[in-house]
């Protein structure tokens, strides 16, 4: 399911990625306290980046199914809309100063700040009880997404965490969200991202472990553009 997830991810935002922009993290400090009774927090401060879709001409070959039948669509058609759409890019800061409107109008966000060239200064807070998936960011108004995090509860009493914005979405991505969104956006990658939980830890992907300390666990990755591995984990909650 957690595989499934991205893909789902993907077909809800594939129109707005035709006609609007992608998001990226530039440099950022970013939490998700997940604890065992299903209360979460999630802070995300630093810049985000705006990035135009990437046109059609920069798609490669490979990118479409050679097994379809000619004329027809085929099943890499609805993986890569884009491949076969020409996309104005947007490149405006009219646009940019009405995403920035379109943001601070959504819960969570304290703080949006445009400015220029792309770049924002977001400052997003949002808590709870996690009783439903969580994905961030997502903004139809803005016509913009790609999210930096998604956070899918299961069936069997755990929660996966992924967040494929916090890593070179072009070699670690397998969605097709990378390619669509252009090969330059893990450039502007360079940040912290912290998962915090007194939960049972299942898996997780990073290779220096988590920090235990009175009953907590803390583990930490560095986005940077070299970075392949999105950060991942299941957590059990507790009884």
């Amino acid at each position: 399911m957690l595989n499934r997830l991205p893909r789902i991810a993907l077909a809800l935002f594939a129109p707005l990625l035709l006609f609007g922009c992608v998001l990226t993290p530039g440099k950022f400090v970013s939490t998700l306290t997940i604890n065992a009774d299903r209360s979460f927090a999630f802070t995300y401060k630093g810049e985000v980046i705006a990035v135009d879709p990437q046109p059609a001409g920069d798609f490669k070959p490979s990118d479409v199914d050679p097994t379809g039948v000619e004329g027809q669509p085929t099943k890499s058609s609805y993986l890569h809309p884009i491949a076969e759409t020409k996309v104005e890019k947007p490149g405006s800061e009219a646009k940019n100063r009405a995403i920035a409107e379109a943001l601070s109008k959504e819960y969570g966000y304290r703080s949006v700040v445009y400015q220029g060239k792309g770049k924002f200064l977001i400052d997003y807070a949002v808590s709870g009880t996690l009783t439903h998936n969580f994905l961030f960011p997502f903004n139809s108004d803005a016509e913009a997404a790609l999210p930096f995090l998604m956070v899918e509860l299961r069936a069997n009493g755990t929660v996966r965490v992924k967040a494929p914005g916090f890593a070179n979405g072009a070699k670690a991505d397998k969605t097709g969200m990378g390619q669509m969104a252009g090969g330059d956006m893990a450039s502007y990658l360079d940040g912290v991202f912290t998962l915090d939980t007194d939960a049972e830890i299942v898996s997780q992907n990073n290779e220096e472990g988590a920090t235990k300390s009175g009953g907590r666990a803390t583990i930490k990755w560095r986005a940077t553009p070299l970075s392949k591995d999105a950060p991942s984990a299941v957590l059990r909650f507790g009884k």
